[in-house]
């Protein structure tokens, strides 16, 4: 995901909740029909809910909260990348886009893999 100075946003509560917008955008573009659209629910749902528990991490009281939250992140943004994989099959003519979205998903994966197990090891 770029901003628009072409640089990675490294604030990840403004980063995830870009993320979810971009979905919501990308989700009107796809054509609605029986196949679609409960990928799309999914999809707006798995998407938009990374920001959503990463603003609960961020605000959590306890390290195991903060874990638990960013392990829910984790599971939703590996979701999302699942349901981007589904609606390029779905719609050959959005994958492109789908797979730009993907990219975003697993660096954010990684990113959220990367806290946890930082916040594991300072634990110790």
């Amino acid at each position: 995901m770029l901003n628009d100075k072409k640089e990675k946003i490294y604030d990840l509560e403004e980063r995830t909740a870009k993320f979810g917008e971009d979905i919501i955008e990308f989700a009107k573009k796809i054509s609605k029909h029986e196949i679609t659209q409960p990928i799309i629910i999914q999809l707006i749902k798995a998407g938009t809910s990374i920001g959503a528990n990463y603003c609960e991490a961020d605000c959590a009281e306890t390290r195991k909260d903060f874990e638990h939250k960013l392990g829910i992140c984790k599971k939703e943004s590996k979701e999302t990348r699942h349901w981007l994989r589904m609606i390029a099959k779905a719609a050959p003519e959005l994958k492109d886009e789908a797979r730009k979205l993907w990219q975003e998903a697993n660096e954010l994966n990684l990113i959220f893999t990367s806290i946890v197990k930082k916040s594991r090891i300072n634990k110790k």
